[in-house]
């Protein structure tokens, strides 16, 4: 083979390689915050908090609207014992840091006891659940990653969206919102567990 037939071999094979990187290079990354975002202490992200379970407020410290639905962060005080159903999420990993207050976990098979400064991940289709375990209030900083509909269904559920549905159209709702219930709340006695 002589030079000019190798080297014209390759530029070819670089053209031919190389134009799939050069699309690439032109593709629109996401939309996200461009500047930095301080949210104070118990305030919520666009100052309007949610109510959720008889008294529990979500305060949003990054909304998935940030980080175009890379991740959901925010905090939770709980003012009554319990917790969610057991249930997992199709796509997303959850991840709580206890900031106040004891609270009993179940991850899969793992059952876990974490008080402030504790943190427990759930990644997802993994079934867990939590229950708020001690007298007074609770925090819990709480992440959804990717952010999923997760924040919109707090939102929706605060608004009243299941109070007038069955438990089947419920079903559909979480569904429809990435996640599924699996089995009842965790009973949050620490001697039956």
């Amino acid at each position: 083979m002589n030079r000019h037939s190798f080297l014209k071999g390759c530029a070819a094979v670089i053209a031919l390689i190389g134009t799939p990187f050069m699309a690439l290079s032109r593709v629109q990354y996401k939309k996200r915050a461009d500047k930095g975002i301080k949210v104070d202490a118990g305030k919520d992200r666009f100052g309007e908090s949610i109510t959720l379970f008889e008294g529990d407020t979500f305060y949003t410290k990054v909304s998935s609207k940030d980080s175009d639905g890379d991740i959901f962060i925010f905090e939770t005080i709980r003012q009554k014992k319990g917790g969610p159903q057991l249930h997992y999420h199709f796509e997303q990993d959850e991840f709580w840091y206890i900031l106040e207050g004891e609270f009993l976990f179940k991850v899969g098979e793992d059952v876990f006891t974490a008080k402030a400064g504790d943190s427990v991940f759930g990644p997802r289709m993994v079934p867990h659940a939590f229950a708020k375990t001690n007298e007074g209030p609770a925090k819990i900083l709480m992440a959804f990653q990717p952010a999923g509909k997760m924040e919109e269904h707090f939102k929706a559920v605060s608004q009243g969206a299941l109070s007038a549905l069955s438990e089947e159209e419920k079903d559909k709702f979480r569904q429809a919102n990435g996640f599924k219930v699996v089995g009842p709340a965790l009973t949050y006695d620490k001697t039956k567990q």
